[in-house]
């Protein structure tokens, strides 16, 4: 079984080890495969779960992922209490199973054909990915009676931010929100492109290679899935 672990814990960090060994405890035939984010980056797990989730992936094959910087209740927390755990299944066969914080289930939440929420306490453990999760989790991967709890409403799961920056990959391409769409720019057409305080010119083009070195391009990336394409800059 390929399981996807996604999570700001780190490159490397020593929590990535706690949580598969946990994992593997009780779905001893998990195959992990980790990919970190950085810290709270709600919006790049999103993108992580749609790019692995929507697209063809062996039978069987689970998400995992815990980014969660308990900004649900900006209130005093009891017992480390955060936000719920929940469960997506994608028209792929792949099941998605993970904490619904921020952004990390908009990109798949129009293609799910089934949301719920995991029945599992969202308190008890400052280290509930380790503690209190992968359990839950296998219970549903195994499908034991009562792992899931109430359908998760479309309207608990807020949209995907338009023009944002969701994932940097390891060449430096910036994955965007930014819909494709080729009508609205010819290629080779100049636009402004602003990241926080940085502001550069980027050239329309249809691929990531059809400007000149050193030049920046605005362009439908290797990316996306059927649902919609993004749109990237190299």
């Amino acid at each position: 079984m390929l399981a996807h672990i996604v999570a700001d814990y780190g490159f490397g960090d020593l929590a990535f080890a706690e949580v598969v060994q946990r994992i593997k405890l009780y779905l001893p035939d998990a195959e992990p495969v980790l990919t970190p984010v950085p810290p709270f980056a709600t919006l790049a797990a999103g993108f992580c779960i749609a790019q692995l989730g929507l697209n063809e992936a062996p039978a069987g094959t689970v998400i995992f992922h815990n980014v969660a910087p308990r900004e649900d209740d900006e209130t005093a927390r009891a017992e480390n209490a955060g936000e719920r755990l929940a469960f997506a299944r994608l028209p792929t066969g792949v099941r998605v199973v993970g904490v619904n914080a921020g952004y990390t289930f908009s990109l798949v939440r129009s293609a799910a054909t089934e949301l719920r929420w995991a029945a599992v306490p969202a308190e008890g453990s400052q280290f509930r990915s380790r503690d209190l999760f992968p359990r839950a989790a296998a219970a549903i991967v195994l499908g034991e009676s009562g792992a899931l709890g109430e359908a998760l409403r479309r309207a608990d799961v807020p949209d995907v931010p338009r023009n944002r920056v969701d994932y940097v990959d390891g060449y430096g391409n910036v994955k965007t929100t930014i819909k494709y769409d080729p009508a609205k720019r010819a290629s080779g057409a100049t636009v402004r492109v602003r990241i926080g305080n940085v502001e550069r010119v980027a050239t329309v083009s249809d691929g990531s290679f059809a400007v000149e070195p050193g030049q920046l391009a605005l362009a439908p990336g290797s990316s996306g899935w059927s649902l919609e394409k993004k749109g990237e800059m190299v």
